[in-house]
């Protein structure tokens, strides 16, 4: 029986055996693609700006971990920069530390 033809402006599907030796768009081997696997940990290409503050800029690339973690891991690495981003507000908010008061004058009772 005759194979039925594509629809015009259509590109007929590649054979099974086509399509598995096939590589992905862009370059990566068919069984590592993740298209294939819509659960699997992807990463998202955000690019980081940097902050200016070591230790904020620190926290800030933890972020990058979340993209080879599955989900359930998400939570502890936001858990964790988000408590490292709060204590460096709070530290902000302290301020350098209580001003240096400048020991009191003797009374100045030389009269002559």
């Amino acid at each position: 029986m005759p194979e039925p033809a594509a629809a015009a402006g259509t590109v007929p599907a590649p054979a099974p055996a086509e399509a598995a030796a096939a590589p992905s768009p862009e370059g990566v081997p068919p069984g590592l693609d993740p298209a294939a696997d819509p659960a699997a940990p992807a990463p998202l290409g955000i690019v980081r700006t940097a902050t200016g503050d070591a230790g904020v800029d620190a926290l800030l690339g933890r972020l990058a971990d979340v993209d080879h973690l599955p989900a359930e891991g998400h939570v502890a690495v936001y858990e964790d920069v988000h408590g490292g981003l709060r204590s460096a507000l709070t530290a902000l908010d302290a301020g350098p530390g209580p001003a240096l008061v400048p020991a009191p004058m003797p009374p100045y009772d030389n009269r002559s």
